[in-house]
């Protein structure tokens, strides 16, 4: 297993590499200036924009700029702010605790509500209660999560006045934003895990149990969904990361603290290396992740195992 393990971490090298390199030409071809958008509602002479641009080092090739952001980057240096000419790093680090919890507070929504939901589909097929629940899931893959958002404010916040709308501190702040962008995620599972369970039913095992006269709701829970289940850890994982993506356009409709709001100024203001700070660990952690699940996966599941084993 260790050595699957390097090869997945070596297989992700050119992966990084390659969104290193998209983010930083996409950054230097949109239009604006860095430091015109610094200097916007002040004066400056042509003098001092030419000496800030030597100053960041805008002047030199872009050839030249990216080699010295990857070496930087590979000793942890993300850069300087233009703007508040702080460690890239440090800013992304305060940041990053937030925007974590988010996205780990909507994956534990989106595991209990996926399996929840689509084992009693599976357990009741063809029922009103399967299809509002496939109509459910099919609802929530199909909105954008900026949009549940902005409804469950409406609804939950303005006009039941249940829970905070906006803010950081406190449970009760984290609901609706994790409500918002586990929904999506949840609908996955959901139909995943129902279509698991109806497969595993079908399976020859499962008559047999019920021949030795085990009851329905035993076979149900002990021996389907438990091996339908197996399945839902890799999207489930998976889903990690692209929650932690997803969190930064949540954290900007529920005005939090985190990587959106970092995000956010940075983008109105060009700045160059937040941008690429966010978007390089965001890359990193969502390729970290997959391996990681990968790697559990293969533990838990002896097939996998077995099959990785032989193939060496």
């Amino acid at each position: 297993m260790l050595t699957v393990t390097l090869k997945r971490v070596l297989a992700a090298v050119p992966t990084i590499l390659g969104v290193s390199v998209v983010i930083f030409l996409i950054l230097r071809l949109v239009p604006g200036d860095p430091v015109q958008a610094m200097l916007a509602g002040s004066p400056a002479t042509p003098e001092r924009i030419a000496e800030l641009r030597e100053q960041f080092g805008l002047e030199r090739p872009v050839l030249v700029q990216y080699v010295d952001f990857l070496a930087a980057a590979l000793t942890g240096d993300l850069g300087t702010s233009f703007t508040t000419r702080q460690p890239v790093a440090g800013m992304i680090a305060e940041q990053f605790l937030p925007t974590l919890q988010l996205a780990l507070a909507a994956t534990v929504f989106t595991a209990v509500a996926g399996i929840v939901c689509g084992t009693l589909a599976a357990a009741f097929p063809n029922t009103p209660l399967d299809g509002a629940i496939r109509v459910f899931s099919l609802l929530g893959t199909s909105m954008p999560s900026f949009w549940i958002g902005l409804m469950l404010i409406m609804l939950v916040s303005f006009q039941l006045q249940l829970l905070p709308a906006t803010g950081t501190e406190g449970i009760e702040r984290l609901i609706l934003p994790a409500l918002a962008l586990g929904l999506s995620s949840a609908g996955v599972v959901t139909r995943l895990v129902r279509n698991n369970m109806l497969e595993v039913m079908g399976e020859s095992f499962v008559s047999a149990l019920h021949a030795k006269g085990m009851s329905r709701r035993t076979v149900l829970f002990r021996h389907v969904l438990r091996n339908a289940v197996l399945p839902t850890i890799t999207i489930v994982g998976l889903q990690i990361g692209a929650l932690l993506a997803g969190a930064v356009i949540v954290e900007t409709v529920f005005a939090r603290q985190g990587l959106g709001h970092l995000l956010t100024r940075a983008v109105a203001s060009n700045d160059y290396p937040v941008i690429q700070g966010i978007v390089l660990v965001i890359a990193v952690a969502y390729i970290v992740i997959n391996i990681v699940v990968d790697v559990s996966y293969a533990y838990v599941d002896p097939r996998i195992r077995s099959t990785i084993t032989a193939t060496r």
